[in-house]
């Protein structure tokens, strides 16, 4: 392994792994863990200082007026900081593979936002979403609980008959949660039975270079139980589910159960929702394995809340209570649509008797089968539908297929975190954070689509005139003339034609980057992921350049094809145009050779640049940050073909950067505005960020062009590289590079992310563009400065320092304190074998940005 990248030859999962037994009861050695009862320190909202407010007052207003208006479309505004968010901290690993949607679950037991649809997130915990647990002994003893701290409010009028009638008795005091990504477990310390030792697995297709399981949307919970009492235990885990996407979506009427019909030992429930606002419509699968020890029986149906007929939840709660399962449940087999205005749930009980001094283990599995996603009138299919159909059939062999499998996923999850854990030489916090950081990769409201076109439905042909009866002469493949007096065959093929039409739409001009496949490789599907919760865009590339090495180390196939969509975009020119919210101006929505700053929003590969802040084409990072991307892909994956598809696409980037050399030495200017990812922090001339940037892109274009051929651009590229590294070195005080050389205010302030152009350019193996000596020097001041004299060095590296020692506080932004960036500084210190430095930097920021063990 060199730079921190597989070499071809080394194998990827070591084949003595391939079928190693993972004890599910059994935590990983290192996790991050919290107490069940643990209230948790609510994070405080973001606040500006009166006089910035009213600085940023005309900015803030055209951006409300935006965000009306995207209202008023009907559309998601990409920016919309002026609606607040259910804030909250008691997250814990969520739920499902790769890009199949995502369901959030608390530490405290909680099922919770329910990212299912592009861009849509449900926050607020689902309560009837549950795993229980009914345990009677011989002596009489009897315990009951809902496996959660939190609770249902209780109405204060009526008769209660819904989810606030169970016994939600956990106290949690004694119970932990341990997370690893993808896999979390809960040791519930002798509750509700004292005698009675209760750990849940949960566990998620996450799975280094697997591009079939890890697509798949599912999770699989396994209860390990063993008894420590003199007397056996009848047991009965129940697992209940609500028939809601989450929010009110429960309450809309015509939602549908009914059972699975078992097979291979698996029994449980589908739970169809009828989906609102068009969104595609979803099937839940909640089951669970059936073994000589384990009896499983299902309640379909039963009514969380409102006057539709049928089983309640309080009867079905207490069904389990006096009887242990559902078998003398008297239920409707015909499934019965639900009422507009009530929300109905199912429920799947795993029964069993646990000697004494024994141990059983039951497992459960969620599914859900939501094949379309949808973005207006252009229907994509997921990555997995490749292999479970889009007919939005599949939960139940989803649900089925998971728990007979899981064990293998296991096993080869197990291979790929075990030597990092087992590694001595890292202090024990630093696996839990590189591991548990990989969760954006399924909450991210990522998308994994299976690589084909999208279909247009009927609607959006209505600017486009068809007509049935239309001259023959307009058909494409029109039929022979021996069908000419045909008049029903006719019909037909002009109606063929038609479809044709609608099932082809046009790629051309647009970010689909699959056209640069080779023939021979597999198109694995496009991936798409959200900058983050409030800032609605896919694949911002300027963020991606930080969060990417995840992608190329674990999943190199959809890093190359998120990187084949941008070398697409590249050669896009869209001359829509789109107002800029920092000025109000007009401003064309894509130029050709600009890098866009991400693939879009409303409308992705097709509307690129969904960020609006800024006209981005005038942007100093974006291009240079997608050459570097591409090299050490290239170099990253020994992928040839890959580089020679890319290469044109490369080539004009650089060739776009031309008109920001103002004065042909070789090195690019900033122009005065918030040009570059630090899009609120003004920089004028040769800058140490995209200056260095810069640099290292004209070296990586350089190296590339020997890659593929092309000696005449190699030598072109390393001529304009030494010029330019030459008047980069100016902006050298003596002891760090300055902020930028406009001779301002705030030009020698000390940037944490000065080196970042040094820092990509060793990770892709490239020359040193800066000497070592000022590389340690440089790394040194920020230490010193951006990290130890803010808070007492225990939050992070502060963007922005100004020599004398205080905050840079000419912007906002110079004065906060970004993870990405934290993380890539402490990286740069890798590099120059500083590791006092790096550790203590990574750990304040897991500290700062990810919460600590209680």
């Amino acid at each position: 392994m060199e730079n921190g990248f597989k070499h071809e030859d080394e194998t990827e999962l070591p084949s003595s792994f391939s079928h190693y037994k993972v004890d599910p009861g059994k935590p990983a050695p290192l996790t991050w863990q919290r107490r069940l009862n643990f209230q948790g320190n609510m994070p405080s909202e973001f606040t500006m200082p009166f006089l910035e407010k009213i600085k940023m007052a005309p900015f803030g207003f055209r951006l409300m007026r935006y965000a009306k208006e995207e209202v008023a479309k009907g559309r998601l505004p990409v920016f919309d900081f002026f609606n607040r968010r259910t804030t909250t901290c008691h997250h814990g690993v969520p739920l499902g593979g790769i890009g199949a949607g995502s369901i959030g679950r608390s530490y405290r037991g909680e099922f919770q936002r329910f990212q299912l649809f592009p861009g849509q997130c449900e926050d607020n915990p689902m309560l009837a979403n549950q795993f229980s647990v009914f345990v009677s002994r011989p002596n009489a003893k009897k315990y009951s609980t809902v496996l959660c701290t939190g609770s249902p409010e209780v109405p204060k009028e009526g008769t209660a008959s819904g989810i606030e009638t169970w016994d939600w008795n956990l106290n949690g005091e004694k119970c932990t949660y341990q997370a690893l990504f993808p896999r979390a477990w809960t040791t519930y310390g002798g509750e509700p039975d004292p005698e009675l030792s209760i750990v849940c697995r949960q566990i998620s297709p996450f799975i280094p270079q697997n591009y079939k399981e890890s697509s798949f949307p599912v999770s699989v919970f396994t209860f390990t139980l063993s008894n420590k009492g003199k007397t056996s235990a009848d047991v009965t885990l129940l697992f209940t589910w609500a028939n809601s996407v989450g929010g009110i979506s429960g309450f809309s009427g015509h939602h549908c159960n009914s059972k699975i019909v078992g097979k291979d030992g698996v029994h449980g429930v589908l739970l169809h929702h009828k989906t609102a606002h068009d969104h595609p419509p979803v099937t839940f699968a909640i089951a669970a394995e059936e073994t000589g020890d384990v009896h499983v029986s299902e309640c379909p149906c039963f009514l969380i809340s409102g006057d539709s007929q049928g089983i309640t939840a309080k009867d079905m709660w207490h069904e389990i209570k006096k009887n242990g399962s559902f078998d003398h449940l008297d239920h409707n087999e015909t499934p019965t649509p639900s009422k507009p205005g009530s929300s109905i749930g199912a429920a799947i009980a795993a029964s069993l008797t646990i000697p004494s001094d024994s141990i059983r283990t039951v497992t459960f599995s969620l599914a859900w089968d939501c094949p379309e996603v949808r973005f207006g009138q252009k229907t994509y299919h997921r990555r997995y539908t490749r292999f479970y159909g889009t007919h939005g059939n599949a939960a139940a062999s989803i649900a089925r297929d998971a728990i007979l499998e899981h064990a293998l996923w296991e096993s080869q999850i197990e291979a790929w975190q075990r030597p990092v854990l087992d590694d001595k030489r890292l202090p024990e916090w630093y696996p839990v954070t590189l591991f548990n950081e990989l969760y954006y990769l399924n909450a991210g409201r990522t998308i994994w689509t299976d690589g084909s076109p999208p279909m247009q439905s009927l609607g959006t042909i209505r600017e486009r005139k068809f007509f049935i009866n239309s001259p023959r002469s307009n058909l494409k493949n029109t039929a022979d003339m021996s069908h000419q007096n045909d008049t029903a065959i006719e019909i037909l093929e002009r109606m063929a034609a038609t479809l044709e039409q609608v099932h082809t739409p046009l790629t051309s001009n647009s970010a689909f980057g699959t056209y640069l496949l080779p023939n021979e490789e597999e198109n694995i599907g496009q991936l798409l992921y959200l900058e983050g919760i409030e800032y609605l865009m896919w694949n911002t590339y300027d963020v991606h350049f930080y969060s990417s090495f995840a992608l190329v180390m674990l999943f190199p196939k959809l890093e190359l094809s998120i990187q084949r969509d941008f070398a697409a975009a590249v050669m896009m020119h869209d001359p829509d145009r789109m107002k800029v919210m920092s000025n109000g101006k007009l401003a064309k929505r894509k130029v050709l050779g600009a890098v866009p700053h991400d693939i879009g929003f409303n409308d992705p590969w097709f509307e690129v640049n969904a960020y609006n802040l800024h006209n981005t084409d005038r942007w100093k990072d974006l291009n240079s940050k997608f050459v570097l991307q591409v090299y050490r892909d290239m170099v990253a994956t020994g992928d040839k073909n890959f580089a020679r598809a890319v290469w044109p696409s490369v080539y004009v980037a650089m060739a776009y950067m031309d008109q920001f050399d103002k004065d042909g030495d070789g090195m690019i200017e900033n122009e005065g505005f918030p040009d570059q990812t630090y899009d609120i922090w003004s920089v004028s001339g040769v800058s140490a960020y995209s200056g260095g940037l810069w640099v290292a892109a004209l070296q990586a274009a350089s190296a590339m062009a020997c890659e593929v051929g092309d000696k005449a651009s190699a030598n072109y590229f390393w001529v304009r590289y030494q010029k330019a590294k030459a008047v980069y070195d100016t902006l050298w005080n003596g002891s760090y590079f300055n902020y930028d050389n406009s001779g301002g205010s705030f030009s020698a302030s000390i940037q944490a992310d000065q080196l970042a152009g040094q820092w990509y350019a060793r990770a892709c193996g490239l020359s040193p563009i800066v000497e070592k000596d000022k590389v340690r020097s440089a790394l040194e001041k920020v230490y010193n400065f951006n990290v130890l004299k803010v808070k007492g060095g225990m939050r992070g590296a502060v963007n922005g320092m100004l020599p004398d020692g205080r905050v840079d506080t000419s912007t906002v932004q110079s004065r906060e304190i970004w993870s990405g960036v934290t993380y890539s500084v402490a990286a740069a210190m890798i590099q120059r074998r500083c590791w006092k430095w790096h550790f203590r930097l990574r750990l304040v920021s897991m500290k700062q940005f990810g919460p600590k063990k209680v």
